[in-house]
Formats: structure tokens, sequence, C-alpha cells
């Protein structure tokens, strides 16, 4: 699935809203989704996921907002890429409030997108430090279909921010009003997606958060998963050759939230 040169077959092309400027990968056509990737970057596997979106019939559009796009990941990397992040103008307040730059670029983009690719709406996949990000792009009407793929932030240090999505009350208010699906992915035992974030979700947005939490072996004995898994759709992806696996099933229900939503019957 993933070759040498995973981004190879990409267009480049930068984008600039609000003085900030990103490059961003496009390939494919169709109905587009826009990947905001994890910490440290558009890794080989976040490449690959993007590739099966192509092969599904979505063009795809990945920000590129950190990190070297196609070097692999590694703790080294991710923590460095981390590092940054933290102090940057761009995301130092995204563990508190959606009024960040990260996520004004991220709708300005989301928006752009709408107008070259047409449809009914913009989808969106965030990961981990990206992954809650999808509520806020829901703040604007473009996007229609949101994956929260294992959402990080705010990283959970103590009960409030353990059950927080990032975004205030009136925020989440205005969210759950528009009624629009957003599907989230965790594994069960990933101490940097508390349970407790989820069941704010589930809460907030009632039938509208449709959910795949995968079963960790620390609160399901004999699960098929590791006990440090996190990266739903990329690092922790099973192989292929094993469909039941809960990783690829989580991957299926995306792939047909995804189609669903942007090429509804």
């Amino acid at each position: 699935m993933i070759g040498t040169m995973p981004l190879a077959d990409y267009r480049i092309e930068p984008f600039s809203a609000d003085e900030i400027t990103h490059d961003v990968y496009h390939r494919g056509t169709g109905p587009c989704v826009l990947i905001a990737p994890e910490i440290p970057g558009i890794t080989p596997n976040v490449a690959g996921f993007a590739d099966r979106l192509v092969d599904r019939g979505f063009s795809v559009a990945i920000a590129s907002l950190f990190g070297t796009p196609g070097r692999p990941s590694s703790t080294r990397r991710a923590l460095g890429v981390i590092a940054k992040a933290c102090v940057s103008r761009e995301f130092h307040v995204l563990a508190t409030r959606d009024s960040s730059p990260a996520t004004a670029w991220l709708r300005a983009l989301a928006r752009d997108l709408h107008r070259h690719h047409g449809g009914p709406g913009v989808g969106f996949v965030g990961m981990c430090f990206t992954g809650g990000f999808g509520l806020a792009m829901l703040l604007d009407d473009t996007v229609v279909a949101p994956v929260l793929s294992q959402p990080s932030l705010p990283f959970g240090l103590g009960g409030a921010r353990k059950a927080s999505t990032g975004l205030s009350a009136d925020e989440l208010a205005t969210v759950a009003a528009k009624g629009c699906p957003a599907l989230g992915l965790r594994f069960t035992g990933d101490a940097l997606v508390p349970g407790e974030r989820f069941a704010t979700l589930k809460h907030a947005l009632g039938d509208n958060f449709v959910h795949e939490e995968i079963p960790s072996p620390s609160d399901t004995p004999g699960a098929e998963t590791g006990k440090q898994d996190h990266s739903v759709l990329t690092e922790h992806l099973a192989p292929d050759d094993q469909p039941d696996h809960p990783s690829q099933v989580a991957l299926a229900r995306t792939l047909d939230f995804l189609a669903e939503r942007l090429t509804p019957a």
C-alpha cells in the first residue's frame, strides 16, 4: 500500500489565509476530504490513508501543518514537533478554545476546497493533535463529514480537561444545533483520549455522535490490539489481510461515513 515515495503522486500548492501559509498536498478527483495529520506530520502511513480515500473515489487535500512530509513517525520526531507546536502562535490556545489561527486557517482552506470541488460540502479527518478540530470545523457550514480520530486535545490532565472537547459550552451548543453527524474513533485504553471526552460528545451531540471505540487489553482481556495503540487509521491499523480486526472495521466505517455524507443518493 505504502511505497518508498509516498507523496510522489501528489501536487503541492501553498495556501494562505490570515497571514498563515502552509503547503497542501492534493490528489484524486471527486468529493473532497481535507486531512489534518497527526504528530509528527504527513508520515507514510498518513499518506497511505489518503491513498485509500483516492482509491475510494475521493479527492484529498492534506494540510502540512508541521513536521517534514514523507518522513516516518518516531518518538523523537514526535516530541520535537509537539514541543514546537505547543509554543507556536498557531497552536498554543488549542487546549482551551476554538479561536486559534490553526483552526481558522483550516476553515478557510475548507471553504476554498468546496469552491473548487463543489458537492454538498467537504469531509474532514483530524488525527491526534488535530483530532478534535472537526468540531471547530463545524462552526462553518462547509464541512459536512467530520471525523475525529483519537482527539487528544486538550491533554487530559485533570477531570475537567479529560471531559473537555476544546470548545466552549456556547460553541459546543452551536455545533450540536447544526445536527451534523460526527464520527469519533479511539482505542478504549488510550490515555490520550479519555473516555470522558467521548461521554461529553455523546451527551452534547446525541445520536449525531457516532463512534467506534476499539477494545484495548487494559480493559478487555484478550483484545486484539496493543497496550499502547493510539493511531486508529495509520500507525496502529491492522494489516489489510485482517478485515475483521476492530481497527479495520473502524477504517471501513470511516470510509462509509465519508461516502454517505459526501455522495448522498
